[in-house]
């Protein structure tokens, strides 16, 4: 299991376009990609699940990914998490 924190500079958080993005993205991936903030969980691939967290700008979340390719997957969702949010 890899774990990373990040907190979102995008100055309207996760809202609809990246949050698509990152649903697409997390679906190139075996493992499974979870977004936490505050205790409540969404899976990544799943766009209108990374919306109901409501994660604004200052937001700090925490990702987990889980599964065969999590070496490999971590990487590229940590810089697409750098470059997009």
């Amino acid at each position: 299991m890899k774990k990373f924190t990040y907190k979102i500079k995008d100055e309207v958080g996760i809202h609809a376009r990246p949050a698509g993005y990152l649903a697409k993205k997390s679906k190139e991936f075996e493992s499974v990609i979870t977004i936490e903030k505050n205790g409540k969980k969404a899976t990544a691939s799943k766009l209108m699940a990374v919306m109901s967290l409501g994660v604004e700008q200052g937001d700090e979340v925490t990702v987990t990914i889980e599964g065969n390719d999590e070496e490999k997957a971590s990487v590229e969702i940590k810089k697409f998490f750098e470059e997009n949010l």
